[in-house]
C-alpha cells in the first residue's frame, strides 16, 4: 500500500471519530461548555491538566489565540508532555500516589473553580486521584477520556476506578483502546493514532459553547487575539488586566 493510500486512510478515520464526537456527545459539550460559562459568570477559575501526550490537548486550550484567557494549566512537573529525560519517566509518575494531592493543594484552584482533566485511559493513579481530590476541594471535573478502556482495561488507582467515574461532565472520545487507527499484514503493530486529533477539537468545541453561551447572556467571553495581528497585543493586555486575578500563567 502506498503512503498516500495509508495517508488517507489516517484522514478517513480522523474524520469518522470527529464526526463520531460530534453526533454522540452534543449533549454533554454543551453540558461542558455551559459549567465552564457558569463559572467565568460566578467570577471562578478555569484549570486544565493532562499527563503525557493528554497535556498536548490541555496545553492547547491555554494562552491561546481565539481561546478563553482563564484557562490555565495545572502542570505536574515530569508529566508535562515528553519534557523529562527518559520520557519513560512521565508514564512512571502518572502511575505514583499522592502527587495529585500534592499538586492540588498547592495550586491556586478552590472551591467553585472548573478542572479539566484529560486523560485517553484513565486508568492511572495521577488522573483519577486528580478527579477524585478536585471534587474534595470542591472543584467542579469535566474529564476528556476513552470509555472504552472502562471496560477493556483495569484500573491502576486503589479505588479501582476510573476517570470517569469521579466527573460531573464525562466527554468519551471514542479512541479504542490501543490508540492505533491503521494494520497492515506487512507491520506488526498497529500504528497511526488519533487521540490528539480528537480531544483538542473536543475541547474547542466545549470552548466554542462556552463563549456562545457567554454571549447569549450578555457577558462579554473573555477571548484572547492573536499577537500576530494588529491590535492583538493591546486586546490581549486590556484582558489581562481585567482578569488578572484569575491569569496565572503569567505570574
Amino acid at each position: 500500500m502506498s503512503g498516500s493510500e495509508l495517508a488517507g486512510r489516517f484522514f478517513d478515520a480522523a474524520i469518522g471519530l470527529l464526526e463520531r464526537v460530534r453526533d454522540e456527545e452534543a449533549e454533554t459539550i454543551t453540558a461542558a461548555g455551559t459549567l465552564i460559562a457558569d463559572t467565568v459568570a460566578a467570577e471562578g477559575r478555569l484549570f486544565a491538566f493532562g499527563a503525557g501526550h493528554s497535556s498536548l490537548a490541555a496545553q492547547d486550550v491555554v494562552y491561546r489565540a481565539g481561546g478563553l484567557a482563564l484557562m490555565n494549566l495545572l502542570a505536574v512537573p515530569g508529566a508535562v508532555g515528553v519534557d523529562v529525560m527518559p520520557a519513560t519517566l512521565g508514564s512512571a509518575l502518572e502511575r505514583v500516589d499522592g502527587l495529585a494531592t500534592a499538586v492540588l493543594d498547592t495550586s491556586p484552584a478552590r472551591a467553585g473553580d472548573v478542572l479539566v482533566i484529560i486523560s485517553l485511559s484513565g486508568r492511572n493513579a495521577l488522573p483519577v486521584e486528580m478527579a477524585l481530590h478536585a471534587r474534595e476541594l470542591g472543584l467542579k471535573v469535566i474529564g476528556v477520556t476513552s470509555v472504552a478502556y472502562g471496560s477493556e482495561t483495569k484500573s491502576r488507582h486503589s479505588s479501582g476506578t476510573y476517570l470517569k467515574d469521579h466527573c460531573d461532565v464525562v466527554l468519551d472520545s471514542k479512541i479504542a483502546v490501543g490508540d492505533a487507527e491503521l494494520t497492515l499484514d506487512t507491520v506488526s503493530a498497529p500504528f497511526a493514532p488519533a487521540s490528539t486529533v480528537v480531544t483538542s477539537a473536543l475541547l474547542q468545541a466545549v470552548m466554542a459553547t462556552a463563549a456562545g453561551t457567554l454571549a447569549d447572556r450578555g457577558i462579554e467571553p473573555p477571548l484572547l487575539r492573536s499577537g500576530n495581528v494588529d491590535g492583538g497585543h493591546d486586546w490581549n493586555g486590556r484582558v489581562f488586566e481585567e482578569y488578572a486575578d484569575r491569569i496565572f500563567y503569567r505570574q
